[in-house]
């Protein structure tokens, strides 16, 4: 191994000096360069026919991709890619984590990538800088911490989703949300109520969120506001994106979430999807919610309806002098529906409660109920190729039996007949 490591490294040098870094080569020609660089050290050096495509691989991965973390990307199975530090790094596949058994070949390499990474979003990391969010072509989410923030070296986190979109009809089949909640969503989206989506930390918020916005009505202006872009709205020709941009030391200046927020007011939206709040912004937010703006979609961290509204009431207060007592209203008068997503202890993610925000009292918010999650029972699954499955869980995103209180934006959409 050490051998063709030594071998690996000697011909990337070799490339690299035939590169003519004045123009930008193709795959192609990069391929060629490689092929032949390849071919002339077999000449001095015997290598087998597996040797030389597995060295071509690398060398391209290695100066064109993102070396060899690229096996992780090209490999669907793998949601989530983790790595701290050079010579550790993990994978998860089927919601269990797994280490892998290769690593970088020096700490130098693994800063490479993460630069690589970096520069295609326009990003910056150093540091200066040392936290950043940056996203890779396919969309996949990335995250970096660096010197001195990382202790163990540099920490990047690699969030992969899928090439194909998820329909509400996958979740359906999954079983992460049953077909009369998914109907009763999909009448609220196209009435324009504004709805928050709530969970921790890998339930599946923004892909719920891009699967709520497959609802909008198709002749309507969305506009799109996120921390780093990975929304994937279809089938919407007036689509307006927008994405935060980090200050840097050459004068370019910084472009935050509430800027962009108050931004897309002048710019005639019929709905303004922000992908995550979780700061200020949730001010501006509200708001924009507050002045017209219906059928907003958002997501936030917390892990029940009261905790996130909570959580927003927090933020909004961070923002402003505005009395605790006047945030609650607008917040309590802005969000009308939370949909609250978590990770059971199976891994599988499920809506467990979708509830409507009515009003607020002096400690507290008044919800109503409309879906809740019920578990049922256990049933042991098989083993899979790739270990044991924990028990399933068995349950059921029933009614609760109590109706949607607020209709004014239903009978404004003609849906006052739908049965919700």
């Amino acid at each position: 191994m050490e051998q063709f490591q030594n071998l690996k490294q000697q011909l990337q040098e070799t490339v690299r000096q035939r590169m003519d870094m004045s123009s930008e080569l193709s795959d192609a020609q990069i391929g060629e360069i490689i092929d032949s660089v390849i071919m002339e050290k077999s000449r001095e050096v015997y290598m087998s026919a597996v040797t030389k495509l597995t060295l071509r691989q690398e060398l391209f991965n290695a100066i064109r991709r993102l070396d060899l973390l690229q096996e992780l990307i090209d490999d669907k199975t793998v949601t989530e890619i983790m790595v701290n530090g050079a010579d550790a790094i993990f994978y998860e596949r089927d919601g269990r984590i797994y280490t892998w058994d290769r690593h970088f070949e020096s700490r130098e390499k693994l800063e490479d990538v993460i630069q690589q990474i970096v520069s295609r979003s326009n990003r910056q990391v150093n540091e200066s800088i040392p936290i950043v969010d940056a996203r890779l072509k396919d969309g996949s989410r990335v995250n970096v911490v660096l010197d001195p923030v990382a202790l163990n070296g540099p920490i990047l986190t690699i969030r992969k989703f899928p090439e194909e979109a998820i329909t509400m009809e996958d979740l359906i089949r999954w079983e992460s949300i049953s077909q009369e909640a998914a109907e009763y969503l999909k009448v609220l989206v196209k009435a324009g109520y504004n709805i928050f989506i709530s969970g921790a930390t890998s339930t599946g918020k923004t892909t719920f969120l891009n699967v709520l916005a497959d609802y909008i009505p198709k002749t309507e202006r969305v506009i799109t506001i996120e921390d780093s872009a990975e929304l994937q709205i279809h089938g919407i020709e007036n689509l307006v994106r927008m994405e935060v941009r980090q200050a840097d030391g050459d004068g370019v200046s910084n472009v935050t979430l509430r800027d962009l927020i108050r931004t897309s007011l002048r710019m005639r939206p019929d709905r303004i999807i922000v992908g995550e709040v979780r700061g200020e912004e949730a001010l501006d937010m509200i708001q924009s919610m507050n002045t017209g703006h219906d059928g907003s979609l958002s997501t936030g961290h917390a892990n029940s309806p009261q905790d996130m509204l909570s959580r927003l009431e927090t933020m909004a207060l961070f923002a402003s002098d505005i009395p605790i007592q006047a945030i609650r209203k607008q917040i309590a008068s802005s969000i009308d529906i939370i949909v609250q997503l978590e990770r059971l202890r199976d891994r599988s993610r499920r809506v467990t409660a979708i509830a409507e925000v009515l009003d607020c009292t002096e400690d507290a918010y008044i919800l109503n109920p409309i879906f809740e999650f019920h578990e049922q029972d256990n049933l042991v699954m098989e083993s899979s190729s790739y270990g044991d499955i924990p028990e399933r869980v068995v349950g059921q995103l029933e009614r609760t039996g109590y109706h949607l209180m607020h209709r004014r934006k239903l009978h404004a959409a003609a849906l006052e007949s739908a049965e919700i």
